[in-house]
C-alpha cells in the first residue's frame, strides 16, 4: 500500500521487508556521511598543522576512478539527519549491549569543529595585533547548508555563541535568512546585513561559514581585510585569507 501511494508521486520507490529495515537504511545513510565527514575533518586538522591544503588533497584523491568518495571538511554539521539521527541508533544500541564507537567518535570530532574555527579566527586576529574582544566579525552564511534558509543545528550558531562569549561584535549576512530565527539553544536578535564595500571594509574579520551561491566571492575578497574561509572557496595562497 505504501509503494502504491508513493509511486504516484515519486520516480523510484524502493520497497523493503519492514519499517525497521527502512528506518535502519535511513540511519545507515546518515551515519555513512557523519563518519566520513568526521574523518575528513580530522584529516583537515592534521593537514593544517603540516601546512598542506586539504581541499587540494581531496581534489587529487578524487581522481582515483574507484574506491574513493570525496567528502569535504567544514565548520561543523547542521540540520537534523547527520548531527542528531545517528545518535538515536547509538542510544538504542546500548539496549543490545553494543557500544557504537564509530558513531560516537565521528560526533565528537564534528561537534568540535566550531571550536576549531574560532581558534583559527582568534589566531588570525592575534597575528594582526587584534583581540577577539571588541573586534567586528561578520559571519557569511548562517543556514546549515548552502542555498537553503534552514538554520537548525547550524554550526554558524555555535561559532557565533563562542565568539560572542569572547566579546566579539557580531553581525551576519545570508541572502536566504533575512532574520536570525530563535533556535533551540541559540538566540541572536539580528537581521541580515547587506554586503557593500563599506560594510566589508569596516569588519576586522569576515568568516565564511556557509558558501551561498548568491555571494559574490570576488567582491567579498576585494573589500575584506581578513577572511577566514571554512569552505575552501579561496585558493590557499589568496592574500588576506586564512583557511579553517
Amino acid at each position: 500500500m505504501g509503494a502504491a501511494l508513493y509511486g504516484q508521486a515519486i520516480d523510484q520507490v524502493v520497497p523493503v521487508s519492514s519499517t525497521r529495515v527502512a528506518e535502519m537504511s535511513k540511519l545507515l545513510e546518515n551515519i555513512h556521511r557523519a563518519v566520513n565527514i568526521g574523518l575528513v575533518n580530522e584529516v583537515k586538522i592534521i593537514a593544517d598543522r603540516m601546512g598542506i591544503g586539504m581541499h587540494e588533497v581531496i581534489q587529487a584523491a578524487a581522481t582515483k576512478p574507484f574506491g574513493f568518495v570525496p567528502y569535504h571538511p567544514g565548520p561543523g554539521l547542521g540540520g537534523h539527519c547527520i548531527p542528531i539521527d545517528p545518535f538515536y541508533l547509538a542510544w538504542k544500541a546500548r539496549e543490545y549491549g553494543v557500544n557504537a564507537r564509530f558513531i560516537e567518535l565521528a560526533g565528537e570530532i564534528n561537534r568540535a569543529m566550531p571550536d576549531w574555527v574560532v581558534s583559527k579566527i582568534i589566531t588570525a586576529l592575534n597575528d594582526r595585533r587584534k583581540a577577539a574582544r571588541g573586534s567586528r566579525i561578520l559571519i557569511l552564511g548562517v543556514a546549515y547548508k548552502k542555498n537553503v534558509d534552514d538554520v537548525p543545528e547550524s554550526p554558524a550558531a555555535a561559532i557565533m555563541e563562542l565568539l560572542r562569549a569572547k566579546g566579539a561584535l557580531l553581525s551576519y549576512s545570508d541572502p536566504h535568512v533575512a532574520r536570525f530565527p530563535k533556535m533551540r539553544e541559540h538566540h541572536f536578535d539580528m537581521i541580515s546585513s547587506p554586503l557593500t564595500a563599506t560594510s566589508l571594509a569596516a569588519q576586522d574579520c569576515v568568516v565564511l561559514v556557509t558558501d551561498q551561491d548568491d555571494f559574490d566571492f570576488d567582491f567579498i575578497a576585494a573589500h575584506s581585510r581578513l577572511i577566514v574561509d571554512t569552505r575552501g572557496r579561496y585558493p590557499a595562497n589568496h592574500p588576506n585569507v586564512v583557511k579553517a
